[in-house]
């Protein structure tokens, strides 16, 4: 018999400057004193860094092996399947983190009206996933390519599939304003030599 496998196991920091999580750390800031909801916490991967900067932080993961890890970089950590619907949350969150989680979830639009209820009058839900529309798959699709991979947009675990505009619609069809919304490059950093990140990839990125 096979030991079940952890999906969240699957994901790693991306510590480069351009990436998704780079720029949710530096949106976030300072979290001295506020309490931050990290939905998909995973191991604990991003949650260990707000840590850092002070947010008191609970974790809300599916998969209790990756949750287990994570419990030590949160002040509390929910392990809880969020297709079966958000489970109770104590208080309200100054922040909710919800990166690339969404497109994993059957009814994403009802997940993220549900985490708005817990969100504190001034606070800020901050959201990354994938753009279906990228350029890439949008050249893919015109050579009659559409594969499911072990991770990108079209990880095999992706049940829903976003663009811009339908991002948009989502954020604001649960009751949430659209403070900021940017694009971020894809990995170049994960497939090009060492040597030449930097201002190599700066210079790329700044196209």
């Amino acid at each position: 018999m096979m030991a079940p496998v952890s999906i969240a196991s699957r994901y790693t920091l991306k510590d480069d400057p351009y990436s998704s999580h780079s720029v949710i750390l530096d949106w976030l800031g300072d979290g001295r004193g506020r309490r931050l909801l990290d939905v998909g916490a995973a191991d604990g991967l991003l949650s260990r860094l707000l840590t850092a900067r002070g947010w008191k932080v609970t974790g809300l993961e599916a998969d209790p092996v990756a949750a287990a890890a994570g419990a030590a970089h949160c002040e509390r950590m929910i392990v809880a399947d969020l297709d079966a619907g958000i489970p109770p949350l104590e208080g309200e969150f100054d922040a909710i983190v919800c990166a690339d989680v969404l497109e994993h979830l059957r009814d994403s639009a009802g997940a993220l009206a549900t985490l708005r209820r817990a969100l504190a009058r001034d606070g800020q839900v901050v959201i990354s996933m994938p753009n279906v529309a990228h350029l890439w798959m949008r050249l893919s699709l015109l050579a009659g390519r559409f594969e499911y991979a072990e991770r990108g947009i079209l990880d095999r675990t992706h049940l829903r599939f976003y663009t811009r505009r339908t991002l948009t619609a989502l954020v604001t069809g649960a009751g949430l304003r659209i403070a900021r919304l940017t694009a971020t490059p894809v990995p170049l950093y994960q497939v090009v030599p060492t040597r030449w990140h930097g201002r190599a990839l700066a210079a790329v990125h700044a196209l």
